[in-house]
């Protein structure tokens, strides 16, 4: 028969965990081995959204073991409260046993009571005073042997007090288990009244909770109309204050293009910047030759600056080849090097061979056998 594995709930935990991690490190990878998009440094972004998280994670932890704690601190007031009702069930019913048997299990109601009853020797009667004189006292013989007056009364009364016996027996057995039935059926109607009874307070606490979020979820409603209402009231002022605003800019100095508006008590030179209109004709003038004097003294510098990257230039070129003849040279002394240490190497190799062969063949001719290796070892020193 076939056994399947079937995955248990940290299975698809750890699985989910693990595929994560790795659509992570796939988005990091591409993010990260991506040359346009690549940043010199740490990846600012990617740190702060990987803090987000763990802090989301902290946070849903923090509210999930909260939660837990919760529910243990209920479940263990429920406990407590079952097993108190619980112990004073049993209180009760071991109270309910012990009058039982101080009631109706007395000493003197046992069958074999006689057999060890302090005051029998007091009650015993003579044995042979219906076949004899009563006038006999107990010192008198009065049984004798193959005497047997009351033989057929005897047994009649043995046989009465024999069924007697059997009925009792049967009597206290029924009475003992319909005791013992009553007793679990009693239990059982107590833990299912139990059971009944936190359920009741596990669906009370449910609708109180759900009665809070109601509340809550009104409240944040109202709470989101009066913010809403209070926004549209900005709104509705900013706008106001807007338009009061441009009526102040047009029919103010500044878009009437009043000559007057722009003076200053600092000199006829120095107009204020927030009110002026703009330059006459001789500024304008001005200002534009200005901008061609400029002009030709900026080609001028980049004639220069142009005839001075291009000699650089020749002079960087020069030194690359120089480079690169040194670079070759360099290269050829290299490969010849290596070339001297390789026969060096392959003369060493032949040397460490032949000496080797030497070895086998001369110093180590006779191997050590496994005796020689047994006697260590064999003591603490």
């Amino acid at each position: 028969m076939l056994k399947f594995q079937f995955a248990t709930a940290d299975d698809l935990k750890n699985a989910a965990a693990i595929e994560r991690r790795r659509q992570i490190e796939e988005t990091r990878k591409s993010r990260i081995f991506n040359p346009r998009i690549r940043k010199i440094g740490v990846d600012k972004e990617f740190l702060e959204k990987q803090i987000e998280e763990k802090k989301y994670q902290r946070d849903a932890e923090k509210a999930k073991e909260e939660r837990m704690d919760d529910a243990l601190i209920r479940s263990s007031k429920i406990a407590i409260m079952l097993e108190k009702k619980e112990e004073e069930e049993r209180r009760k019913f071991l109270q309910e046993i012990n009058n039982y048997r101080q009631v109706c299990q007395r000493p003197e109601d046992r069958r074999d009571f006689d057999l060890y009853d302090p005051d029998g020797l007091k009650k015993i009667q003579p044995e042979n005073i219906e076949c004899g004189d009563a006038q006999y006292g107990l010192a008198s013989a009065q049984v004798f042997e193959g005497e047997d007056c009351n033989r057929q009364r005897r047994l009649k009364e043995q046989k009465e007090q024999m069924q007697s016996w059997v009925m009792q027996q049967m009597n206290e057995r029924r009475a003992a288990e319909k005791e013992r039935r009553d007793a679990e059926k009693a239990y059982q109607d107590a833990v299912i009244a139990r059971d009944k009874r936190a359920i009741t307070l596990e669906l009370m606490e449910e609708d109180c909770r759900r009665k809070l979020r109601e509340t809550a979820a009104k409240f944040n409603k109202t709470l989101a109309e009066e913010q809403e209402y209070r926004r549209r009231c900005d709104e509705i002022q900013d706008e106001e204050d807007k338009r009061a605003e441009i009526y102040n800019h047009v029919t103010g100095d500044f878009l009437t293009e009043a000559k007057e508006q722009a003076e200053s008590n600092r000199g006829p030179n120095k107009p204020l910047a927030t009110r002026y209109k703009g330059m006459t004709t001789e500024e304008l003038k001005a200002y534009r030759d200005e901008q061609l004097r400029q002009i030709e003294e900026i080609q001028k510098i980049k004639l220069s600056e142009k005839q001075e990257n291009e000699d650089w230039n020749r002079q960087m070129l020069g030194n690359a080849r120089s480079a690169e003849l040194h670079y070759r040279e360099l290269e050829r002394k290299k490969a010849e090097l290596n070339k001297q240490i390789a026969e060096e190497n392959l003369q060493l190799a032949e040397q460490q061979k032949s000496q080797q062969e030497y070895f086998n063949r001369v110093m180590f001719k006779n191997k050590s056998s496994p005796e020689f290796f047994s006697q260590f070892n064999k003591s603490t020193r």
